[in-house]
């Protein structure tokens, strides 16, 4: 697969991700519930696309713990959109990056450039407006989970350097043990109407589905900075789409935490795609 193909899998993932705000905020179920019946639906549909793939499944250590990033990501990112905005919520997972500059540190022994330690400061200062934002609104727990979803997300990116590890087992595997774990909330609820079936129904073929479909396939081929740089379009969309439906606003200092969070990790990005192309060029010219 080409570079350019992978990168356009990596998009088209990032925007049917951004739609899992909204369809969280609809559904009245517990989060765990909608965790639960969300993961089901992808890991069917996961499946039946390594066996038309032929994608050999193996489970591996590196795999696992992939798994359990992916696990991670997708409850707490549940979880938390119940707590907190919807806004809140994907800008707090979009640090992401910050934290796999930090593992790649402090787990890999690669340490980071000066412009690497700078942009955690900087983004750090962004989080630190939404928790400030939220001492007196009951939102600070919301903000906690979707900061440990970022965590787990960073791990989703760093799968490449885990050996054995494969994305689309990882992700199958995880979200099976997402189903799991939601399971006794899930049969436990009662609304089933239209509109709650259809969001749930959408949130597990289009939001983890196809979109994990189209993220394991892109992000074994695409460079991870501008894999990263693709999803950048998530954090932009997934709130848009909460405010015009619902009308949920962010408040302007968890606003102005948003902005730096997502302008400094997009300047990091293109910054660090700029030194990569400089880069391959002087290699091809010695």
């Amino acid at each position: 697969m080409s570079s350019k193909k992978s990168l356009f899998f990596v998009f088209i993932a990032a925007v049917l991700f951004s739609i899992g705000g909204l369809c969280v905020k609809v559904i009245p179920w517990n989060a765990l519930s909608i965790n639960s019946f969300r993961s089901i639906i992808s890991v069917l549909m996961l499946f039946a696309f390594a066996k038309l793939t032929r994608h050999k499944l193996k489970l591996t250590p590196g795999v696992f713990a992939g798994a359990c990033a992916m696990c991670a990501t997708t409850t707490l990112y549940a979880m938390a959109n119940k707590l907190t905005t919807a806004a809140n919520t994907i800008l707090l997972q979009f640090s992401a990056p910050v934290f796999v500059i930090l593992f790649m540190w402090f787990i890999f022994k690669e340490r980071p450039k000066r412009l690497d330690v700078v942009t955690c400061l900087i983004v750090f200062g962004g989080i630190a407006c939404f928790f400030l934002d939220s001492l007196g609104s009951g939102n600070m727990l919301g903000n906690f989970l979707a900061l440990l979803s970022g965590v787990g997300y960073a791990w989703v990116f760093l799968l490449g350097k885990i050996p054995g590890g494969d994305p689309l087992f990882s992700a199958m595997l995880g979200q099976t043990m997402g189903g799991l774990i939601g399971l006794p909330w899930l049969v436990r609820e009662t609304q089933f109407d239209a509109v709650t079936m259809t969001a749930a129904i959408i949130l597990g073929v289009f939001q983890l589905g196809f979109a994990y479909i189209f993220f394991t396939s892109g992000i074994r081929y695409a460079p991870p900075v501008s894999a990263s740089l693709m999803t950048g379009i998530e954090p932009i969309l997934n709130p848009v789409l909460v405010a015009i439906v619902l009308g949920e606003m962010i408040s302007p200092l968890a606003l102005a935490g948003g902005a730096v969070v997502f302008v400094t990790i997009m300047v990091y990005n293109v910054i660090g795609a700029r030194a990569d192309k400089r880069d391959l060029s002087q290699g091809e010219n010695v």
